[in-house]
């Protein structure tokens, strides 16, 4: 398999991990679009949210435990933070093994760029 992903879980490509479990690891990003940019990964392959079966339903429940657990050791569970989750090429998924962004370490601002508001002319 030619997954980047599945060689950082066997350990042939470096990260630098922050949490691992027998199920998880999550690792910072190494283009970071906040302070706090880890991505979360299961350690079986499974390439989109989409490709989940039924009986990996504990799994993703694991993901979302680790990403809670990584925010507190990283002292941004109370302020805050966002999991981000892309799917297949529309949805901005780059790396076909599934993975959430967590993101954090300040106010981040609105999910689409459609939405940010820009300061109106004067006249």
């Amino acid at each position: 398999m030619d997954c980047l992903f599945c060689k950082i879980v066997e350990g042939t490509i470096p990260s630098k991990k922050v949490y691992e479990n027998e199920d998880v690891m999550a690792f910072h990003d190494i283009e970071p679009a906040a302070p706090v940019h880890v991505l979360i990964i299961p350690k079986k392959h499974i390439a989109t949210i989409n490709d989940v079966a039924e009986e990996d339903a504990i799994l993703v429940g694991r993901i979302y435990a680790a990403a809670r657990e990584i925010a507190r050791e990283l002292g941004i569970a109370e302020d805050g933070y966002r999991l981000i989750n892309n799917c297949n090429a529309d949805g901005g998924q780059v790396v076909y093994h599934l993975h959430v962004h967590l993101l954090g370490g300040q106010k981040l601002g609105p999910l689409l760029a459609s939405q940010v508001q820009l300061p109106k002319a004067r006249s």
